[in-house]
């Protein structure tokens, strides 16, 4: 193998490496909802090819006020489902629709549009 080729290949694999940690790699904490003036933690979510952020910290026992705005007609992002909570809310195009829970036991939750392709993450502390 002469030098052009070896280099081209170490350039290569790094690229697919770097790909690689982008797509699958760790993530970070998330995001931590604030505590409001009404008491409740809360956080804006997008939903827009997913979930945006994709992953909520909230601490247990207090009220968790979830608002996803939905900005995409795919038929995939119409519901949440909060499988572990027992809930699902439609979602319209363009309107703010709040999600209301209260997490009595640290863990991770998940959720996802009904198809199960968006999905993301509650994470109680």
């Amino acid at each position: 193998m002469t030098p052009d080729k070896i280099l081209v290949m170490i350039i290569g694999l790094g690229l697919i490496a770097g790909i690689a940690w982008f797509f699958w790699g760790p993530r970070k904490g998330g995001y931590h909802a604030p505590v409001t003036s009404g008491g409740y933690q809360e956080a804006m979510i997008l939903v827009k090819g997913g979930y945006t952020p994709d992953v909520v910290v909230v601490q247990h026992g207090r009220p968790v006020r979830l608002n996803f705005r939905r900005e995409e007609s795919a038929a995939c992002s119409e519901m949440v489902v909060f499988g572990d909570f027992g809930k699902s809310v439609r979602l319209p195009e363009g309107e703010i629709v709040p999600v209301e829970l209260l997490p009595d036991k640290p863990g991770e939750y998940g959720f996802s549009c009904q198809m199960g392709m968006f999905r993301g993450r509650l994470v109680v502390e």
